[in-house]
């Protein structure tokens, strides 16, 4: 399968360029079973490359432009009486899909974000006292703008927590931004051919979670995550459910490696992306003028290696 992962994700780059390492975050998050956050300005290329994604994995993909005037039965689904049967007829919402994107989930009221809290943790939702599966594999990716942008609103922590990994695409470099101008993103992303099917990415997941890990690093990632609860750098630190998302990624980055074992280097490669959402910086880090970067780099290098 790691031939399959470097189709995909060289059918990706021709929509997506000079931006490797969120490509490669973001398969590993899906390979991982998480969910997705990316957090930027508007134009950088959010919306194209969740885009890219479903046309080579094959996805049936719905997107929902979050609004202050969004229902949270507009993502769950609805029942309704129908006079001519004379019954209750459910009606699908936005999230009975594959990949879900939430576009902007920062500007839609606290009651409809609430609405995807079970659907991200336990892969169902419930409505009307029904519960109902969603197709499998689920993945939400939503979008945001930086925090203090005209019309937002801050995600509570409970939801933020419940995205394996925030990811930021930021300007491209001068060649990338040449080739953009070259190309036509949406025409390439029309072109795209897929790589996978569904019964490939479930067989991918299945084969991450088989990844081996040793006991030390077990300890290690232990280590590292009581590391971003240090009060010198933190007030709040990774829970045990960011700790579990650690060790999952790190999986699927060893898996994208073409290793069927995980290295401590795989815990460094993604320790940023799965910790930065979780924590908050102390009064004394901010005054020092350090950045959620910085205290992460930190609490990383604070920890030993384990030993072979």
């Amino acid at each position: 399968m790691a031939s399959k992962t470097e189709q995909m994700k060289q059918t990706i780059r021709k929509a997506i360029h000079g931006k490797d390492n969120v490509i490669d975050t973001v398969i590993c998050a899906l390979l991982a079973g998480g969910h997705i956050l990316l957090e930027d300005i508007p134009g950088v290329g959010k919306t194209t490359l969740v885009t890219a994604l479903a046309k080579v994995m094959s996805l049936d993909y719905k997107r929902i432009q979050f609004t202050p005037d969004v229902l949270p039965s507009d993502l769950t689904g609805f029942t309704m009486y129908d006079k001519n049967t004379g019954n209750f007829t459910f009606h699908e919402g936005g999230i009975y899909t594959n990949l879900f994107l939430a576009d902007e989930i920062n500007r839609t009221s606290p009651k409809t974000q609430s609405a995807l809290l079970e659907v991200m943790e336990e892969g169902h939702v419930t409505v009307d006292g029904v519960t109902r599966d969603l197709p499998r594999p689920f993945l939400v990716i939503a979008t945001q703008n930086p925090i203090g942008a005209s019309g937002t609103q801050k995600l509570p922590d409970s939801q933020l927590d419940r995205f394996m990994v925030r990811l930021s695409m930021g300007y491209p470099n001068h060649e990338s931004a040449v080739d953009i101008l070259k190309g036509d993103s949406h025409e390439t992303i029309r072109e795209m051919n897929a790589v996978l099917e569904k019964d490939d990415i479930l067989s991918m997941q299945k084969e991450v979670l088989e990844t081996h890990v040793s006991e030390a690093l077990y300890e290690y990632a232990v280590s590292l995550t009581e590391a971003t609860r240090n009060p010198e750098y933190f007030t709040l630190g990774l829970s045990p459910r960011g700790s579990i998302a650690l060790l999952k990624m790190a999986k699927a980055h060893a898996y994208l490696a073409d290793r069927n074992y995980v290295v401590p280097e795989d815990f460094r490669d993604v320790f940023e992306a799965v910790g930065n959402h979780r924590v908050l910086l102390s009064t004394k880090a901010k005054a020092s003028g350090m950045s959620v970067s910085d205290a992460l780099k930190q609490a990383f290098e604070s920890v030993k290696l384990p030993k072979a």
